[in-house]
């Protein structure tokens, strides 16, 4: 009885673990431009026009801290810090 007492907050964290766990994100709705967008590497952040670009977009330039998190539908423009377009990427 003892080892049973003694498992069961173990028990009872993980399955809090598996409650608190993020729940899946919505599928999305449209698709990242940045294949289209390529042409832009190597060319000042400025030739790439702000209505152009999705809504959900992100900047990103070499001190730029950003989230780890993967988005599908997210468009990331990086620069170097000469404000040059050195990636565009999906995520």
């Amino acid at each position: 009885m003892i080892r049973f007492s003694a498992l069961l907050p173990a028990a009872a964290l993980l399955a809090a673990c598996q409650m608190a766990a993020a729940p899946e994100d919505e599928p999305a709705t449209g698709t990242c431009p940045a294949p289209e967008f390529q042409s832009f590497v190597g060319q000042p952040i400025t030739a790439i026009d702000p209505e152009s670009v999705p809504e959900l977009h992100r900047v990103i330039g070499p001190d730029t801290a950003v989230t780890m998190d993967f988005r599908e539908e997210r468009m990331n423009i990086e620069h170097d810090a000469t404000r040059i377009v050195t990636r565009i990427y999906c995520g």
